[in-house]
């Protein structure tokens, strides 16, 4: 006999309750925010979450890959143009490396991977698997942990600039341009997430994929904390 659906109170409640397994819980990010990295630290950080960032167009372009609602692609495509931009030196993932720089590492050092952890590779390849290989609602819902960011880039710039002297507020443009925008994407996200994970096999698929986002980002922390020891 098919299992009745959660009711939807009850489902965002299910993917609201993995915020604890967000990376912003993980040792490595409470020694950031406290200022305990040192120099060497903040660029292993900076050049290994790059890769991750580097590979956010790429998780997204597979999601409209896959997508056959023209709705949905027209809604996802934003987040493509956000992460590359529109011209060459704009996006975010340009204003992460203006972070990397920032911390002391020279761009070319960054463009090559020289410092990727295999442990974040690993990972984050996993991720762009996981989003060219399931159904696109599946993907779309691995990307629910925007639900927690805001908060986390809100008191990582406050933090970082409290504790890091080198670093100006200008070098966090990636955080303080995205904490408007993610809670955005977040609200959308989820919206897209419930309307279309309609039947209890959908809910719970979604619900699996946020937890997978969880521990993706959770080992990416893992690696990244062994490779600055």
């Amino acid at each position: 006999m098919p299992v009745e659906p959660l009711p939807e109170s009850a489902f965002i409640a299910e993917l609201r309750a993995l915020s604890g397994r967000y990376w912003g819980t993980h040792p490595f990010h409470h020694r950031l925010h406290a200022g305990e990295l040192d120099e060497r630290g903040l660029r292993i950080w900076a050049a290994n979450r790059w890769y991750y960032q580097s590979t956010l167009p790429r998780k997204d372009a597979a999601i409209i890959g896959n997508c056959p609602l023209p709705e949905i692609r027209r809604q996802w495509l934003d987040r493509i143009v956000y992460h590359d931009g529109t011209t060459a030196g704009d996006g975010g993932i340009e204003r992460w490396l203006r972070l990397c720089t920032a911390v002391g590492l020279h761009r070319d050092e960054v463009l090559d991977e020289r410092h990727v952890a295999p442990g974040v590779r690993f990972a984050v390849d996993a991720y762009v698997t996981f989003a060219r290989t399931k159904p696109w609602w599946e993907a779309v819902a691995s990307g629910l942990t925007e639900m927690f960011a805001g908060h986390l880039m809100q008191r990582r710039v406050a933090d970082m600039l409290a504790h890091y002297s080198w670093i100006a507020r200008e070098d966090l443009a990636y955080f303080t341009d995205r904490i408007d925008k993610v809670a955005g994407e977040g609200k959308d996200t989820l919206d897209i997430v419930v309307r279309h994970c309609v039947t209890r096999e959908q809910q719970d698929r979604a619900i699996a994929a946020l937890s997978f986002k969880c521990d993706v980002l959770w080992s990416m922390l893992d690696a990244i904390e062994r490779a600055a020891r």
